[in-house]
């Protein structure tokens, strides 16, 4: 059934929210930082102590955040002007015995200055750990906020939010866009979105169908996605998680369909996980899910890899499914014996940024597990500015024609081992002190190369310089030195003179 979220009914609930203070910061403020984080972890007893006797905030957060039931006499306070009949009728409350329950989840979501609400289906925990439905509409997961932090942030005109949900990229979308179109192939997904949408006071256009059907025709500057990207069986259990197709299918369609929607120059962000096959390259496989020659720059971002039995038993759990019951039973093993026949050893997931470009494409697929802090989204930007820096310095003439700069952010890390006459060198090694936190390993004199890289002189006269004051061949020297330079570059570690202070 599609709730009825009429949007006098959402203005009306606007107006409660506002008048409670029902927003991120008043309930962090309300918790306070223990009981917030240990509401985080998913213990609820330190914010039932810090909700009593709050008054219609407090009702609000037992109700929508912790999933207590509440007293029609508190609830109708704290709803008022919305009349408990209309929030029972729109679905957004439910009778339990003598009290009321939330049927929706709606909550604040805040980032940096900007505080939304968002509003979907109650996930399995709130529902007493009963299964959640196959239209089920999934709220912020850790998914969505990865994907938040992995996209750009640059102005642009328009994004396509491809497979909305609730909204959540959307929502975000709108502090860079000036137009937002948001599509999905669930009716009660973009009644939900559309809600909060009207919440938030939030323009997009909203369209109903699969993948881009409802776009045809049509460019965007930026199209971001967080499709259902679960991997295994060809089958729709949820809407939410399953595409329908088999295996990794649903990311690649997405992949090769996607710049097709750009507007020259514009880029799409998404998630999207890939099998690992025995006998196979992960990095060969997602390649291939564009063509050669497509016009296509594209960055690949492999973030982790996950066991199959982990994997099954993570997304199983996630549905809300009792592992050691009948139902999960089965499912688990259908899934498994998929894997099983299709040869699969893992399953990757990670990022993947498109940008449409006239040039011949650069398609770079890069292993990033390990821990890192930054976002990728300002980082996306900048990789795609140096893919274009080096495109134009494409031969080693005009590479050696270019003046760079070792980053500020770029460190050197130096192993030795005792000897006879002293400490012997083992080891030298750059890192990246921000976005991924790079690591290349780099022999003296890369060592001394970059030192002298202070923008002063052509790459070209550093080479023979080092060539001259170490006996080296001038010509080897720099054939072995380009490739190098030219990965450091990619990653942000020696960057054109001219740039200076300007990527950190």
């Amino acid at each position: 059934m599609i709730p009825d979220l009429s949007p006098d009914r959402i203005d009306r609930l606007r107006d409660a929210f506002q008048s409670a203070g029902y927003d991120a910061d008043g309930v962090v403020e309300l918790l306070g930082p223990e009981a917030h984080a240990a509401l985080g972890r998913g213990e609820p007893v330190p914010a039932l102590r810090a909700t009593t006797d709050a008054g219609a905030l407090g009702t609000l957060v037992r109700l929508f955040l912790l999933g207590q039931a509440e007293s029609p006499a508190a609830v109708e306070a704290a709803l008022a002007p919305l009349p408990l009949s209309e929030a029972t009728a729109a679905g957004l409350l439910v009778d339990d015995g003598d009290g009321l329950r939330a049927g929706l989840d709606v909550r604040p979501h805040g980032v940096n200055d900007e505080s939304w609400w968002v509003v979907s289906d109650l996930d399995s925990d709130l529902r007493g750990g009963r299964p959640v439905e196959a239209d089920h509409v999934l709220g912020v997961g850790h998914a969505s906020l990865s994907l938040v932090r992995a996209t750009s942030r640059r102005p642009v005109g328009s994004v396509l939010d491809l497979g909305t949900g609730c909204g959540v990229q959307a929502l975000h979308a709108s502090t860079h866009a000036q137009r937002i179109t948001a599509t999905d192939v669930s009716k009660r997904a973009l009644a939900l979105a559309e809600a909060t949408f009207r919440l938030n006071r939030i323009d997009a256009e909203l369209s109903e169908g699969e993948w881009f059907d409802p776009v045809r025709g049509r460019k965007f500057d930026q199209v971001v996605c967080n499709p259902p990207f679960v991997v295994g069986p060809p089958r729709t259990d949820f809407t939410y998680r399953d595409s329908g197709l088999a295996g990794d299918d649903a990311s690649a369609l997405v992949v090769r369909q996607l710049p097709g929607f750009l507007a020259e120059s514009g880029t799409g962000q998404l998630l999207a996980s890939w099998l690992h096959r025995d006998g196979e390259d992960w990095q060969d496989r997602v390649s291939r899910w564009l063509p050669p020659g497509a016009g296509v720059d594209a960055w690949f971002v492999q973030r982790d890899v996950a066991d199959p039995a982990l994997y099954v038993g993570t997304w199983l759990r996630d549905a809300g499914y009792d592992l050691r019951s009948p139902q999960g039973l089965q499912k688990a093993a259908e899934w498994l014996d998929w894997f099983e026949v299709n040869e699969v050893i893992g399953i990757g997931f990670g990022f993947v940024t498109l940008r449409r470009t006239d040039a011949r494409g650069e398609v770079v697929c890069e292993d990033l597990r390990h821990a890192f802090d930054d976002p990728l989204g300002p980082e996306s930007d900048q990789w795609l500015r140096r893919v274009d820096w080096l495109r134009a310095h494409d031969s080693a003439e005009a590479l050696l024609t270019a003046r760079l700069v070792t980053a500020d952010s770029t460190v050197l890390e130096a192993v030795s081992e005792p000897g006879d006459e002293g400490w012997h060198p083992l080891v030298h090694r750059l890192h990246r002190t921000d976005g991924p936190g790079w690591q290349h390993e780099i022999d003296e004199l890369g060592v001394r190369l970059l030192a002298g890289c202070r923008g002063a002189l052509p790459l070209g006269e550093l080479l023979e310089l080092l060539a001259i004051g170490y006996g080296e061949d001038s010509e080897e020297l720099t054939r072995a030195a380009i490739p190098m330079v030219r990965e450091l570059v990619r990653h942000g570690m020696l960057l054109p003179a001219e740039w200076a202070g300007g990527e950190q």
